[in-house]
């Protein structure tokens, strides 16, 4: 069970990475134009940070241009 749930949280925060990526955005470009910190951000992208917040996951999105379930979804 951990090991599948560890296997989810490393999907979905690859998946900000590569939203992110394929936006043409740095790390901070995506914290100045969504209001995330960039420690944040990069947390949520490593790993080091693997809770957090709706309305944290909808800036992102918004910043992204793309919905918060396509964070979650393939």
């Amino acid at each position: 069970m951990f090991n599948r749930l560890n296997k989810e949280v490393s999907e979905l925060l690859f998946k900000i990475k590569e939203a992110r990526e394929k936006a043409g955005m740095s790390q901070d470009e995506l914290s100045k134009k969504s209001g995330v910190s960039r420690t944040i951000i990069s947390g949520l992208e490593t790993g080091t940070i693997n809770v957090t917040t709706t309305r944290t996951l909808k800036k992102i999105a918004e910043a992204l241009g793309i919905k918060v379930s396509d964070i979650f979804l393939n």
